[in-house]
């Protein structure tokens, strides 16, 4: 059986220590330890979950750019599941979004090409870059504008399930009804989302992190979403008797923001992503993420999921 080393190599809160270790400055205050693991038998779904279109193990970049090769706007789903829905978006030079918001959960973006020009309620407008992650707290306003030459490329998650709200203010006429739903005018009690202490808009992640002094981690930890950049050194890849670990209740994904990230899931082939493709583990299946580049190269993966403390089953050992 494999020891608890395994760890080092996966994608998820509990391991965000292990994953940043050998970035932490000799001046910063230790992190807090891990809780003591203990042993149940926990329910494994079986046979294991299918991938049901749009989801797929390995969403490579290349085949979502080919398949809308010669044009300059659109959407292509790449996750769906019961918590949430991930779409890759192309916006031509000079495009911009509608107002809105979701009610009751943040929205992700992280870009991917050109410049995104992002206003959101309350803050002051500013342009994300590639490798830029964006935080939008539930029920705040925001509009997407392309800025420069060229088309702006963005990976967009969100609520499973969750249709926009338009303000009144910057859409006075009803909007078109979508399926199963009417939009019909209403006073909005709760009152707008907020940041926490500790939460901000925008990261730069190639300007902050890779050629900066920031360290990688959690960039979105809300109730519904959690977006976590995990950042280390090319290590070999570990035995495939290393099965990694499961969850019970959710599927994860990543997306690989630098290097290569190296993985064996469970009825799937070992494969190793690159830079902008999306990697999906089904719920309950056994997955394992390892620093895939060569030894020494960094690598970062950006783990999203629905539980920013969700149970990991590790094997027994």
């Amino acid at each position: 059986m494999a020891s608890v080393r395994v760890a080092f190599y996966l994608c998820a809160s509990a391991l965000l220590a292990s994953a940043a270790v050998s970035q932490t400055p000799p001046s910063s205050p230790p992190r807090p330890s891990r809780p003591p693991m203990e042993i149940g038998w926990s329910p494994k779904r079986t046979p294991v979950r299918p991938y049901e279109a749009p989801n797929r193990a390995w969403w490579k970049l290349s085949d979502v750019l080919a398949a809308h090769k010669g044009q300059k706007n659109w959407i292509h789903p790449v996750v769906r599941n019961r918590d949430l829905e991930a779409d890759w978006h192309q916006m031509a030079p000079g495009g911009r979004t509608t107002p809105l918001m979701y009610p009751d959960n943040a929205t992700a973006l992280i870009v991917w090409g050109g410049q995104l020009r992002v206003s959101i309620k309350g803050q002051e407008p500013f342009v994300a870059v590639k490798g830029g992650e964006i935080n939008i707290p539930y029920r705040l306003p925001f509009t997407l504008e392309t800025v420069g030459d060229e088309p702006a490329l963005w990976l967009e998650v969100h609520g499973a399930g969750d249709i926009p709200i338009y303000p009144v203010a910057t859409t006075p006429t009803k909007p078109k009804d979508v399926p199963g739903f009417t939009y019909v005018q209403a006073a909005l009690s709760g009152g707008d989302g907020q940041y926490g202490p500790k939460d901000r808009p925008y990261l730069d992640y190639y300007k902050d992190v890779v050629n900066g002094s920031e360290r990688a981690g959690a960039f979105i930890a809300g109730d519904h979403i959690f977006v976590n950049n995990i950042r280390g050194r090319g290590t070999p890849t570990p035995p495939a008797t290393d099965l990694g670990h499961f969850h019970f209740g959710y599927d994860e994904f990543w997306f690989i923001m630098e290097g290569n990230i190296s993985y064996q899931i469970e009825g799937v082939p070992f494969f190793t992503a690159s830079p902008g493709d999306i990697v999906i583990a089904a719920q309950g299946r056994w997955h394992r993420a390892s620093f895939g580049g060569p030894v020494g190269q960094m690598d970062t993966r950006v783990a999203i999921n629905p539980y920013p403390r969700g149970l990991h089953n590790f094997q027994p050992h």
